[in-house]
């Protein structure tokens, strides 16, 4: 069903104005009703205003001109319209095409201003928007991915701190990639949409808290890597897996003999950077001796009762 827009306007305003204004809201499926559309010899003017036009409109629009200022019947029409919005919540919505003062009961409403009365397509549009009750407002899209979570998972930190920490963790730890150059860290989209001295405060903030280690050689970092720490904080939060795999590395190391590295990883399948952070945190627990060689290559060379018993 049609919205049905009652026009309040002076006479003199027709032709220059509100004939033409009236049809284009006709045009765009508004039911504009205008006097002269609806009356005929005999009629009643208060029964066809005041029963039909303005009893069975859903909006009203006020043409306000230095002629309809001055008039008995616009005033009279404002007024009843000022009450059906109080009491029904009909949009009143004056349209002011002259310099010329604004009555007192519209002064707390906005109006839109026409400043030529022969060329107002954006006002028009406007005022469509008004009458079917559409915005404008830009759909609202997807968050960044710094700012998604509710809040930042590790105690201390901020989203961009976190987000620094789990791409260089995610590089090192599941890609074997260390350490972290800063273009690298640059090149992953979120940390990408993020100021530059930003990125730099957050590696400060996680250099102070130990969890990474920063070598700043070349401006503004050469590059940057896990601590010990930091590897514990990022499996800890952000892999549900990670206690199952330290599970099945204790129970080749033990059970098995595995003792090399890589060949933990090939039988695990799990990446030869989590390999090496797992041996790492069983070496710091005193569970394991371990040596590094050239190449990459690591090696346990003693295993402690304590490994023994976690299997159990």
């Amino acid at each position: 069903m049609a919205t049905t827009v009652f026009i309040s306007h002076a006479s003199e305003d027709k032709e220059r104005f509100v004939v033409g204004f009236a049809r284009r809201l006709r045009e765009n499926g508004v039911d504009a009703w205008l006097d002269q559309w609806e009356m005929q010899p005999g009629d009643s003017l208060v029964d066809k205003i005041f029963e039909q036009g303005l009893k069975n409109a859903q909006a009203v629009i006020v043409v306000i001109s230095a002629k309809s200022i001055a008039k008995p019947w616009v005033r009279q029409e404002l007024n009843v319209s000022v009450v059906k919005r109080i009491d029904q919540g009909i949009k009143l919505i004056p349209v002011v095409i002259d310099q010329c003062d604004i009555p007192e009961s519209l002064r707390a409403t906005i109006w839109q201003r026409i400043d030529d009365v022969n060329s107002y397509d954006a006002a028009f549009e406007r005022i469509l928007a008004a009458i079917f009750d559409t915005s404008s407002k830009p759909a609202l899209g997807k968050r960044p991915e710094r700012f998604a979570a509710a809040a930042p998972q590790i105690a201390g930190l901020n989203r961009t701190d976190e987000l620094v920490l789990r791409e260089i963790a995610w590089r090192e730890v599941d890609q074997n990639n260390w350490p972290v150059t800063w273009e690298e860290l640059r090149a992953d989209p979120d940390l990408a949409a993020i100021p530059e001295s930003e990125v730099l405060d957050s590696l400060e903030i996680l250099e102070q808290k130990a969890l990474l280690v920063v070598d700043r050689l070349m401006p503004p970092i050469a590059h940057a890597r896990l601590t010990l720490a930091g590897f514990r904080q990022y499996a800890e939060q952000f892999m549900p897996g990670y206690s199952d795999a330290m599970h099945q590395v204790a129970g080749l190391l033990v059970n098995e003999a595995v003792a090399e590295n890589q060949q933990l990883a090939t039988r695990t399948g799990k990446s030869l950077g989590l390999i090496n952070y797992i041996l790492d945190v069983f070496d710091a627990d005193g569970h394991i001796a371990l040596e590094k060689y050239g190449g990459g290559l690591w090696e346990v060379t003693g295993i402690s009762p304590s490994l023994k018993r976690s299997l159990a």
